[in-house]
């Protein structure tokens, strides 16, 4: 594993994209004007969408997310907080939703007073989170319109994600709070029901003025207009504010992202560090004795996440970056995330780093995170897992262990599914959580095992330039795989994610053959895989032999430079056994291993193992 940690950052340099024929996705830009009354945390708005059809076909209908709804008694939020075998602890008070018990003045809500489309009245109505909107005039494929709107909204007691007075007195945590066209692609609408998991949307620009109490500090996503008339640290030094009334107005503007959150507290601190030759970062965080010190010391570490990541997976777009003290956990967002701040500090920097990884593989690539959760969560962690290992100093052999324990756990509960299941369709958290976060992160570094650490990390920079602000599919990352590595990998693809089968190879029996060894491997689990086979020797040498999976059509380079490697024939995965001799006699073998990497995920690691 020394020698995998120096491969895997040994390809430096990103690819050029290539062109992908026939591709199209569809735009909307807002203009918004908000009004927050902090006493009663409601708010009313306006909003201007520039809607972009790019599709090939005209859209007669369109629809809004409201998820703000979710948080009402009687919600599918709710209904399946009730009905799931492991709910989210964070929602559940004594054993019940704390949906269920809010009272009214506690409760979320969204709502749309008018809609036009090019000053014609339109036609409405509001299922749950969901608008659908029926257009007097269908928009054709290249046209535009326009979506005027007026709408009102109340803030929900901090529950999931966005809401106020969260447990850590943060006032406000606006995500998700606005209604936002739902995406519609190559694959139709994607209006989902809001139940708690994972969003989808479409870029656009956003003009976004907010106005609220002169005593809330604001940060989030998004470049900030007017700083010398909002104050607060944002102001050139030695600038005088001049404060009028009892409110401030807020003007932010945020190029090219699929969403928009905002953070406000009257207590908040506002720092700032700049990057040479990056962005600009800024915290907002609690004026709290016990917090302060590691949110200080936080600031340096997430310059050398951004950094990391910049140069592992490709350069980070945007010229701000936000980190707010919010939310319930952690979240990520448009050039911003909300954490929960009363942490030790390395689960603080952990949050941290992990939140902001997801500006690449969630806010930048975009995968669809209702279908594809182990793109974007799974890629996440794996990134996020080596960038822990070494601005922490970790110093961890195999930095993913922690998803293969988990893995292992999903497979021994009977309770997996495939990863192809859409995230609100996993029967428990548990499965859902592990099948997204570790075994998503799994398929990179097994796909490391596959093709070779530096082709791995070569296929995730060249991902990145080819389909950053592209919404990826999971074929996506399986053909740029093939392209750097030359290695056929639909069957990877098909395993891993759409099926539950298991991968278990097994050395099955070790005999002389005269002055040479009889190897006898087997393959036990549904799922193939390519072959490394440690073999150590009485007199203390070791070597390697590879066994190329068939349908792979290819071989990866040696992955242990310093030993000798043998590249024995193919084995084609219907043949469930596989003989490989060795040419020196059983006397003088003292050992042998399959996959010394443990990067296979190999369900029982017990028969991976030969001592005579």
């Amino acid at each position: 594993m020394k020698q995998f940690k120096l491969l895997l950052f040994s390809v430096l340099g990103v690819l050029s994209a290539t062109a992908q024929n026939g591709y199209w996705q569809q735009e909307v830009d807002y203009i918004m004007e908000v009004n927050m009354d902090v006493n009663t945390f409601q708010y009313e708005g306006s909003q201007k969408l520039t809607y972009t059809n790019n599709s090939p076909d005209e859209l007669s209908r369109v629809y809004y997310h409201l998820f703000f709804n979710a948080f009402q008694p009687g919600s599918q939020m709710d209904a399946r907080l009730q009905s799931i075998k492991d709910p989210d602890g964070r929602m559940m008070e004594n054993g019940k939703s704390r949906i269920a018990s809010l009272a009214e003045s506690d409760q979320g809500y969204l709502h749309v007073q008018s809609l036009s489309q090019d000053g014609v009245p339109v036609t409405f109505s509001e299922e749950g989170t969901i608008l659908v909107v029926d257009l007097p005039k269908p928009i054709p494929s290249g046209a535009k319109t326009t979506l005027q709107m007026e709408f009102k909204g109340q803030v929900p007691l901090q529950i999931r994600r966005s809401g106020r007075n969260s447990s850590e007195g943060v006032a406000l945590s606006m995500s998700q709070w606005y209604p936002k066209m739902a995406e519609y692609d190559f694959e139709g609408w994607h209006a989902n029901p809001y139940i708690a998991r994972e969003f989808h949307g479409v870029w656009g620009d956003f003009d976004v003025k907010l106005t609220i109490d002169k005593d809330y500090v604001v940060g989030g996503s998004g470049y900030l207009q007017n700083p010398q008339e909002v104050g607060h640290g944002y102001e050139a030094p030695g600038t005088k504010v001049k404060t009028r009334g009892k409110t401030l107005t807020w003007h932010f503007k945020a190029p090219n992202v699929h969403d928009f959150m905002w953070g406000a507290d009257p207590d908040y601190i506002h720092d700032t560090l700049e990057m040479e030759n990056g962005p600009t970062l800024h915290f907002y965080y609690k004026n709290d004795p016990a917090l302060v010190e590691n949110w200080k010391k936080l600031q340096p570490k997430t310059a050398a996440a951004m950094e990391f990541f910049s140069k592992n997976i490709g350069k980070y777009p945007y010229d701000q970056y936000s980190v707010v003290q919010g939310g319930d956990g952690g979240m990520e967002y448009a050039m911003s995330t909300l954490i929960t701040g009363n942490r030790s500090f390395g689960s603080l920097v952990g949050v941290m780093v992990h939140e902001m990884a997801h500006s690449w593989f969630q806010h930048v690539l975009a995968t669809n995170e209702s279908k594809h959760e182990w793109m974007d969560e799974g890629f996440t962690t794996f990134i996020s897992s080596l960038c822990m290992n070494e601005i922490m100093e970790e110093g961890k052999d195999n930095p993913f262990e922690g998803s293969y324990k988990g893995y292992y756990a999903l497979v021994n509960s009977g309770l997996e599914k495939p990863q192809a299941t859409h995230a609100d369709r996993f029967a428990t958290n548990f499965a859902y959580g592990i099948s997204a976060y570790s075994k998503g992160s799994i398929f990179l570094s097994q796909l490391g095992y596959v093709i070779g650490q530096d082709k791995l990390m070569e296929t995730v920079r060249k991902y990145y330039e080819d389909f950053k602000f592209k919404h990826p599919v999971p074929n996506d990352i399986k053909r740029t795989a093939e392209k750097v590595s030359g290695i056929e990998l639909g069957w990877y693809l098909t395993d891993w994610t759409q099926t539950t089968n298991t991968i278990d190879y097994g050395i099955k029996n070790v005999e002389s053959d005269g002055n040479r060894t009889k190897v006898t491997l087997e393959r036990i689990g549904e799922m193939p895989m390519p072959i490394d086979l440690l073999v150590a020797y009485a007199d203390g040498t070791q070597e390697t032999y590879y066994i190329p999976l068939q349908m792979m059509r290819g071989e990866k380079d040696n992955p242990y430079t310093s030993l000798k490697r043998t590249v024995a024939d193919d084995w084609a995965w219907a043949h469930t056994t596989y003989d490989l001799v060795i040419d020196k006699p059983i006397t003088e073998i003292q050992a042998m291993v399959i996959d010394p990497s443990q990067l296979m995920a190999d369900v029982n690691g017990e028969n991976n193992v030969y001592q005579p």
